[in-house]
């Protein structure tokens, strides 16, 4: 399951839904709303108002934090009215300010007001109608989805009921075609409910963004990045188009191994992988099927779940041991609150949303994480991943509440995530879990896992808004929902629906990202930027071996330069912190492509005669 993080003040609205974004200054800029004629502004009113907006929003936003930690821990029907109506209050405020903001359209201010004021224009994920009640139906929508997200089980029979945790748990240790399939079914049919919710959602979404001036929904979430809108479409399809061909070298030896395992009637050899056999609920990671793909004799000797265990490491070891990353590159520790307030453990007693998360209650040290943690491997590199989003938010913390972000959404995940990278043989042996590196003759069986993970979810990364830019643009109808949903996987991804799926399921919302509306470019873009950031970290360190074999761990060069891009926050245009850290502003492929480019020789060795593609 892919974490998210909670963000700061700015990057979190309200429960589930109208999430703040780190937004750049509109590429594609809002019409003028139609006013009186009256005095310009002056530049010191637009300060004045810039300062005002951000002590009421900094109010307002740790109520609504507050009000959705509860919610998300609590799910009850009163935390969910709570939820709603922190969101609905915050909902309104800010569409008030926004409009307020375009006051100053045309008044001459220094380039800080300005960016600010662009800031709070572009604030919400969900713009509600100005119309109350709307608003109020808008809020109610959002927790309501949130809430069945969380509370979805299959039930086999009454009295024996499986959630989401317990299905992904035998999807990813079950090698029976059959009980696949019926975890597989039996999540993607809890979301079928949610499908006319959705649907409306989407009508009062798009009402909301068009009075700010936007086409619909996606429009607007393509504004929020700092270059014009079409030119950042235009950038996904260049980093895709690099990295493809590593993708379609791993999808074409996956699917001989899975045809080799169920035989070629279930897995045909020229058509897309039916999407329950690849270990993972969504088929976005496939790391689950290793022992079904891996090289032969590439087993490195341990396993990171076994030597938890072995070393007595519980849920909150995991956490301090994964905090130790942090404190070695000279950070400081997290402060008490942090181990006082987090959610480590599922309580027996009730529902609450297990997605991982890392949240920044008040953008000042209340920070925590949200996890049902299970002590594995995966988990392990997961809870530094969260702990990455948890360090980011306290650097950038003495920011104004405008830019108490990441550069944009695709550097909040990437920072997690290039932490998580670290987490080689090296680093474990390094802090004691390991006794002995393997040799590089293992290195192929390591980076065919990474791969199972980083360069299997590419395509889902990109899928996923696409199919909701369609949605919301009206290209694609409500009729048409879950054709679209799986022509968009076959196209990308290259798996298909194991069973026959009309118009009365909504798979989509099967993903937590999609009732939840958080907008998910922001993951393929971090599965890029990650490498980046780690090759120029590893060169920082002056690690010069393989980028996949190095870990920054104990690099106080390496923390000293990933803090100066941290404390920025979105204060500058992405393309600046970019080059904090790498020393060019533009995005750049060739780091995944290095990393992964003893894999991607060894897969056209093992594809050599085999009919790849779909």
């Amino acid at each position: 399951m892919k974490p998210q993080f909670k963000p700061t003040l700015l990057a979190t609205l309200i429960a589930g839904g109208f999430l703040l974004s780190a937004c750049q200054p509109a590429a594609e800029k809002p019409k003028e709303p139609q006013t009186a004629a009256v005095s310009a502004p002056t530049a010191e009113e637009a300060t004045a108002f810039v300062k005002k907006a951000s002590d009421e929003m900094a109010t307002l936003l740790l109520e609504v934090n507050r009000a959705d930690w509860i919610a998300s821990n609590f799910i009850t029907e009163d935390t969910e009215a709570l939820s709603a109506a922190a969101g609905q209050k915050m909902t309104e405020t800010v569409v008030r300010l926004a409009n307020e903001a375009a006051r100053f359209n045309q008044t001459t201010v220094d380039a800080d007001t300005r960016r600010q004021l662009d800031k709070l224009k572009l604030a919400l994920t969900l713009a509600a109608p100005q119309d109350k009640a709307k608003t109020a139906e808008l809020a109610e929508l959002v927790a309501k989805l949130n809430a069945m997200y969380g509370k979805g089980k299959y039930c086999k029979t009454e009295g024996q009921c499986m959630d989401l945790g317990e299905m992904s748990s035998v999807m990813a240790s079950s090698r029976d075609y059959n009980e696949q399939l019926e975890m597989w079914k039996g999540w993607h049919d809890t979301a079928a409910p949610m499908r006319p919710l959705y649907q409306r959602q989407v009508e009062l979404a798009n009402e909301g963004a068009r009075e700010l001036g936007y086409a619909d929904t996606g429009a607007m979430w393509r504004s929020k990045y700092d270059m014009d809108a079409n030119a950042f479409a235009t950038e996904l399809d260049k980093q895709w188009s690099a990295v493809k061909p590593l993708y379609e070298a791993l999808h074409c030896h996956v699917r001989a191994k899975l045809s080799e395992k169920y035989g070629a009637d279930k897995v045909p050899l020229d058509k897309p992988i039916p999407a329950h056999l690849l270990g993972n609920m969504w088929a976005q990671g496939w790391g689950n099927i290793y022992d079904l793909v891996a090289p032969e004799n590439s087993d490195p000797g341990y396993d990171v779940t076994k030597l938890l265990a072995d070393k007595g490491y519980d849920e909150l070891k995991m956490v301090k041991g994964a905090e130790g990353f942090f404190t070695s590159l000279g950070f400081a520790p997290l402060p008490d609150t942090f181990w006082n307030r987090s959610l480590f453990v599922k309580p027996r007693d009730r529902d609450v949303v297990c997605h991982a998360s890392a949240w920044d209650l008040d953008s000042k040290d209340d920070l925590r994480i949200k996890m049902c943690i299970q002590k594995t491997g995966e988990e392990f590199a997961v809870i530094h991943h969260e702990l990455g989003h948890n360090f980011y938010q306290r650097a950038y913390k003495n920011q104004p509440v405008f830019y108490q972000d990441s550069a944009n959404d695709g550097f909040h995940e990437a920072i997690g995530d290039t932490i998580a990278l670290s987490v080689t043989p090296k680093y474990l042996q390094q802090i004691g879990l390991l006794e002995q590196v393997p040799d590089e003759s293992k290195d192929i069986g390591l980076l065919m896992k990474m791969a199972l993970e980083k360069v299997a979810f590419l395509p889902f990364g990109l899928l996923v808004d696409q199919w909701r830019w369609q949605v919301f643009s009206g290209q694609v109808t409500p009729e048409q929902y879950n054709q679209a949903w799986w022509q968009l996987r076959e196209k990308y991804q290259g798996v298909a629906a194991p069973v026959a799926r009309t118009e009365n399921d909504f798979d989509a919302g099967a993903k937590y990202h999609v009732p939840g509306n958080t907008p998910y470019t922001r993951y393929f873009l971090a599965h890029i930027l990650q490498f980046q950031f780690h090759k120029a970290l590893c060169e920082i360190a002056k690690d010069n071996g393989p980028i996949h074999r190095c870990s920054i761990y104990n690099s106080k060069e390496a923390g000293t330069a990933l803090n100066s891009m941290l404390e920025m926050g979105a204060s500058q245009p992405w393309q600046n912190a970019l080059q904090k850290i790498t020393g060019k502003p533009e995005m750049d492929s060739s780091a995944i492509l290095d990393y992964f480019a003893p894999l991607k020789t060894y897969l056209d060795e093992q594809n050599k005669g085999r009919t790849c593609g779909w």
